[in-house]
């Protein structure tokens, strides 16, 4: 089984992944981002990076998507393919951060590559607010996260409504998650559980 958790920067990703992976002893497959050789310089430049960063992150995911396939394990995967695609690479473009020849290029090899794997069996969407991104990110404390900027995070979020509200790949489950610290908080952990159970129980 294949289930990714999908969400703007700051949303909880990774925490929930790795939370979700403990529980349900599913293996985690988190998003590369101490490595990444494009970040901080995207940050800083995002005109001049933003074509590389979303080449890497695609590369990245492919591959990550054809090792779990080949795997007979439960895999948790901290973002999906469809997000760069779908939220990041427009949202660039439209900005005027990214070329249109860059993108239509992107956008080609996108279609290539999706049209070669499966969806997630799962999609896990974690709806934020702005202010509940920001102040993750502060808390988090990323030096190359502290120059991005508020309209970059606008207008992910405002493509990962449009995205979500459009999802047809597969079954889908929408957490809200202003209001839950599901790391701090059993409840709020038990009362995400309660609702993936729900979902789980419907694809067996």
């Amino acid at each position: 089984m294949h289930v990714a958790v999908s969400g703007n920067i700051g949303s909880g990703k990774t925490t929930l992944s790795r939370m979700l992976a403990r529980h349900y002893n599913w293996t985690p497959k988190f998003e590369s981002v101490e490595f990444n050789p494009y970040l901080a310089d995207f940050y800083n430049d995002m005109e001049r990076w933003s074509f590389n960063i979303q080449i890497y992150f695609l590369n990245r995911r492919f591959l990550d998507i054809v090792d779990i396939r080949k795997s007979e394990l439960n895999v948790i995967q901290d973002r999906s393919i469809y997000e760069d695609a779908c939220i990041f690479a427009p949202n660039l473009h439209d900005m005027g951060l990214m070329s249109t020849r860059d993108f239509e290029n992107y956008s080609s090899l996108f279609s290539l590559m999706v049209s070669l794997v499966q969806p997630p069996d799962l999609l896990i969407y974690l709806r934020s607010s702005i202010p509940h991104l920001v102040a993750n990110i502060q808390k988090r404390g990323r030096e190359y996260e502290s120059s991005i900027r508020l309209d970059y995070l606008k207008g992910l979020n405002d493509r990962y409504e449009q995205w979500i509200s459009g999802y047809e790949e597969g079954r889908l489950l929408v957490i809200d998650v202003d209001k839950l610290n599901f790391e701090e908080n059993p409840e709020d952990f038990s009362s995400v559980t309660d609702r993936i159970d729900a979902v789980l129980n419907g694809l067996f």
